[in-house]
């Protein structure tokens, strides 16, 4: 053959080799197109007003991308937390033309923060989420409800009420009961800690100390580090960085409890591990082998619903989105277009 007409040929098969690879790993135009769109100008933001028993307040929610079978709503954890530590999902939820939510939580960072208490309550959180689904326009043909850790009791209960408006349900990094999350840590993660810094832990929370600047420093060194993200302090990523910072205080203590090593506030006794059966949508459930829970209980949840799939990331923690992440995408997504393939 001719070294010119090799030449020519070599560098045509690298040129529809490169357009392929293209093709694949790019989402389609479709998944661009924001004709009829209403959150055009906003670039997908949307303030949506709900009616709570102290009055109506607006929560901030934003959209990404556009796929008509396909819309994962976000749901933080905390409570009274905020939307950005799930920044992470920009990297792969596009690439695989996954439509999604963020959403701040009533009382959470670009949302109304009432000074009311009454109004963080369970129940009340489940209403909110069912108002936003209506606003949004999801419904059993496309909505995918996420929720990471007490977001995933917050979707796992709205599953419990609301089931017939979901396609798929997916509860990351949470169990399905507190007493069980609070017996794990008393029983393997505590045992396992610096037991000094343990008992300094616990004289501080014993005077009600807890915005004391010793009491974030040990949390953070001998437990953050080890069980809600597996990385140096001083190298977790920005969005998690500025979620911590902005978590409300008089959400999050009231009823988490002041840490994460277990909890303490209006959640403790909540447990819905009876009630697992009655999900009949098709549910992920989502573990790590060094989460703040333990990993047997939420594969149990998995194995407890009708149609269960578990996701276990073995170098994860709390934050397995970020410590696992590869695992951690890999099986949601391939979750999300199995569901939406009728592969589930």
């Amino acid at each position: 053959m001719h070294p010119l007409l090799r030449l020519l040929l070599i560098s045509v098969a690298f040129t529809l080799g490169s357009s392929m690879t293209a093709s694949v790993n790019a989402a389609p135009a479709a998944y661009f197109d924001q004709s009829g769109r209403d959150d055009v100008l906003s670039g997908g933001v949307k303030m949506i007003t709900i009616q709570t028993p102290k009055g109506a307040f607006r929560v901030w929610t934003k959209r990404v991308g556009n796929n008509p079978a396909i819309k994962v709503l976000l749901l933080h954890g905390g409570p009274g937390a905020t939307h950005e530590y799930f920044e992470a999902f920009d990297s792969f939820f596009p690439n695989a033309g996954i439509e999604y939510y963020y959403y701040d939580q009533l009382g959470s960072a670009y949302s109304d923060q009432p000074d009311q208490p009454a109004l963080w309550d369970l129940p009340r959180f489940v209403d909110e989420v069912e108002q936003v689904r209506k606003a949004l326009k999801l419904d059993k043909s496309n909505f995918y409800l996420y929720g990471q850790s007490w977001g995933g009791i917050l979707a796992l209960e709205y599953a419990l009420k609301y089931q017939q408006n979901l396609k798929a349900l997916v509860i990351s990094n949470m169990v399905a009961s507190i007493p069980a999350y609070n017996r794990y840590a008393s029983s393997v993660l505590m045992p396992a800690m610096d037991q000094k810094a343990l008992a300094g832990i616990k004289q501080l929370e014993a005077k009600g100390q807890y915005d004391d600047p010793r009491y974030e420093e040990l949390l953070m060194r001998h437990f953050y580090v080890d069980h809600i993200l597996r990385m140096p302090q001083d190298q977790w990523p920005d969005p998690v960085l500025r979620a911590f910072a902005k978590i409300n205080k008089k959400i999050y203590v009231p009823m988490q409890g002041p840490s994460e090593m277990g909890a303490s506030g209006k959640l403790v006794d909540w447990d819905r591990t009876a009630d697992l059966p009655k999900i009949t949508v098709p549910t992920l459930s989502i573990g790590a082998r060094y989460d703040t829970m333990e990993p047997a209980q939420m594969e149990k949840i998995a194995k407890s619903v009708k149609k269960g799939r578990y996701l276990y990331c073995p170098n994860g923690s709390h934050l397995a989105l970020y410590d696992d992440q590869q695992t951690y995408m890999a099986g949601l997504t391939q979750f999300i277009l199995d569901v939406n393939a009728g592969r589930f």
